[in-house]
């Protein structure tokens, strides 16, 4: 052999890291069910951000004979108190919104570390980690939401902190268990080795490759997000001074519309939040369908038989 093919044979080989998807963005807007999800989340943020324009001046401003079915006046009709049903709605999409993504985006930030500090540390962290995330997960999730929300001052902040609070455990457990399948693999023993840092290796090597869990995981704590605090303000646990979907909803069951027959004060509201989360399910679907091999080879079958 030469000293070439020796040195060669010597030097030690660092394992290879698999793949990132960096497809899984074009893969989605590829993807039916994903593209129509996105159209109605984006036509739904464009409507929130538009609200002072298509519906200036205060919502909440009585202007009009109550509870006036919709009409060329006022296209989604009036409450019983005179406040127009359209503008409600249009401005309930702002808060709503603002909540579900905000308590999406915290909670799945608190599920990321918990669940990558316990993979990655192990031991007694990870006794100590998985022993506070199985609290949350035993303890019954509505009367803590109710009993959190009633006893804290009212406000969106509130609900925003009630809702990481009760809504981060079941993400955590779901992304612990995959870091820990990833902490094993070749790639990241090698960085170890190395001497890259603890952080770095848990957000540069182990993250990246849990992207399809963790945007499923982002999708399902916005759906959380958006309809529990539409139930805790329906229950009236919010700050009903603030003009949202849940707020929309109480107030329309405060006046007696679904008594009086006047539909059009709760439709709107409850038929946007049906519709978001239907659309985030279309969209978790699809992540779904793109990373699970069954979900996938049964979309091509669907496709080759249509």
């Amino acid at each position: 052999m030469t000293a070439i093919e020796i040195a060669t044979a010597t030097t030690p080989t660092v394992p290879a890291r698999p793949a990132r998807r960096r497809g899984l963005l074009r893969q989605l807007i590829d993807s039916k069910k994903a593209f129509t999800g996105l159209v109605v989340l984006v036509l739904f943020a464009l409507l929130a951000l538009l609200a002072p324009v298509l519906a200036p001046g205060d919502p909440s401003l009585i202007n009009s004979t109550g509870s006036q079915a919709p009409s060329a006046a006022h296209w989604l009709g009036t409450t019983a108190k005179g406040q127009d049903v359209l503008a409600l709605t249009l401005w309930g999409a702002r808060s709503s919104l603002f909540v579900g993504f905000t308590v999406g985006l915290a909670a799945t930030g608190v599920a990321i570390v918990v669940g990558l500090a316990s993979a990655y540390f192990g031991r007694i962290l990870d006794d100590a980690l998985t022993l506070v995330t199985n609290v949350f997960l035993l303890l019954p999730g509505l009367p803590l939401l109710i009993i959190l929300a009633a006893f804290l001052p009212p406000g969106t902040s509130t609900v925003i902190l009630v809702l990481v609070v009760t809504g981060w455990a079941g993400s955590a457990r779901v992304l612990r268990a995959q870091a820990k399948s990833i902490r094993g693999k070749d790639f990241v023993a090698a960085a170890v080795v190395t001497g890259e840092r603890p952080l770095r290796i848990m957000f540069r090597e182990i993250l990246p490759n849990m992207a399809s869990v963790v945007m499923t995981t982002l999708l399902g704590c916005v759906i959380f997000g958006i309809g529990a605090q539409a139930g805790l303000e329906f229950l009236g646990l919010g700050d009903s001074s603030v003009v949202s979907w849940g707020t929309n909803l109480y107030w329309a069951g405060n006046d007696g519309a679904l008594m009086t027959g006047t539909w059009w004060a709760f439709v709107p509201s409850g038929l946007c939040i049906a519709l978001v989360a239907f659309a985030l399910a279309l969209v978790n679907y699809a992540v779904d369908e793109i990373t699970n091999p069954r979900l996938r080879n049964r979309r091509t079958r669907r496709e080759r038989r249509g």
